[in-house]
């Protein structure tokens, strides 16, 4: 299994940059929606 995971992982090395941006993107929105979603119950009151 371990000697499996270089062999799968090599394919990808070009796309390390991208994907790193994608996945902190990502957070970052996940991030953002969290913050509005307890800000706007804070506004109506129901925390």
């Amino acid at each position: 299994m371990l000697t499996e995971a270089p062999a799968a992982i090599l394919p990808l090395v070009p796309y390390l940059d991208t994907l790193r941006s994608v996945f902190i993107v990502v957070a970052l929105g996940g991030i953002a929606v969290t913050i509005y979603a307890r800000l706007d119950d804070w506004r109506r009151g129901w925390r």
